[in-house]
């Protein structure tokens, strides 16, 4: 029965992409307004792509605020938008697991496709302790690391528009001025926190990056995958590392339901400690569109607030 579902699923997807492609969109998009027209998987690789483009691209973002890029399935109008693009940028690392396949196919039908975790050497990526050879995918909590994702966008969209890859290396220069000013932000910022309270604990771990960069211990109760879920041995390992050490505070990560991390917290409490809920954390996409975190620099500023405070603020 799943294998008749699974080729079911391969045959609708291949009546999708045989249409769109046979309508040819993507020239007569180029045609109506002047601009390359990109497809990003999430958010955040959206806003890196219109940060760097600028007026010369027009970005599709297939994810929004909240979506869990780990679980995500591409709907029928997901693969006509990226069967109609003339860039695809996508995270990489098995971030968008579920979409390697689909990535595949387009790269075959010659669209332009794109992980911007190319943007740096897999040597200097946090290989994942469950399955061996991959990486964590979340690079763009190390300011460094994004800036690599950064750098490549810029040579991906100069590969394809040629002609205004002055604009492109333009808006990189500047953008890179904006991220070593964050970088210097961040260092100051968690230096407040005392050394013995410099430990982030959060529902998903995607913050490791995050601890090696700035010198944090990360625990996750999910791991590097929201598809690998907790188990109560789980639950209570973290609840008894939480309540030994007296960590004042765990975060919710904004891609995960909080029932997880409640779940240590009240294993914390039959163990004779109170901790805190010290917030919310974005981990795999930015806030909404308009808003102060609906951008990268916005996000890890409310992040690193978020840590700070709430770490810094002495266990009762």
């Amino acid at each position: 029965m799943l294998r008749g579902s699974l080729i079911g699923s391969f045959l609708v997807m291949a009546a999708v992409l045989v249409t769109a492609f046979g309508c040819s969109p993507r020239k007569a998009d180029r045609q109506q307004n002047g601009k390359l027209n990109v497809v990003a998987t999430t958010n955040l690789v959206g806003d890196l792509a219109a940060i760097i483009g600028g007026e010369a691209v027009e970005v599709t973002s297939l994810m929004g605020p909240g979506v869990d890029p780990h679980l995500y399935k591409a709907s029928e109008g997901d693969v006509r938008r990226m069967a109609g693009a003339e860039a695809i940028f996508y995270g990489g690392l098995h971030l968008e697991g579920k979409m390697t396949d689909i990535f595949e196919q387009m790269k075959s039908r010659n669209v332009p496709t794109f992980a911007v975790t190319v943007g740096n050497p897999d040597s200097i990526y946090i290989e994942s302790p469950n399955f061996g050879g991959n990486y964590d995918p979340h690079i763009w909590f190390d300011v460094s690391l994004w800036k690599g994702a950064a750098s490549f966008v810029a040579e991906s969209l100069s590969e394809l528009v040629p002609e205004q890859s002055d604009e492109f290396q333009s808006n990189l220069a500047s953008y890179l001025g904006e991220l070593d000013s964050l970088d210097s932000w961040v260092r100051s910022r968690t230096n407040e926190v005392p050394e013995s309270a410099r430990v982030v604990i959060t529902s998903h771990d995607a913050f490791g990056y995050f601890g090696r960069a700035y010198g944090y211990e990360v625990r996750g109760l999910q791991g590097i995958s929201t598809a690998t879920e907790a188990g109560a041995a789980d639950v209570q390992d973290l609840a008894e590392f939480v309540a030994s050490n007296r960590i004042p505070a765990m975060f919710v990560a904004s891609s995960v339901q909080a029932r997880g991390i409640e779940a240590v917290r009240e294993a914390v409490r039959s163990r004779g400690f109170d901790v805190r809920i010290g917030g919310n954390l974005f981990s795999d996409a930015l806030g909404a569109p308009d808003t102060p975190e609906g951008t990268y620099v916005g996000m890890f500023r409310h992040n690193v607030n978020t840590i700070v405070d709430a770490l810094s603020v002495t266990p009762s």
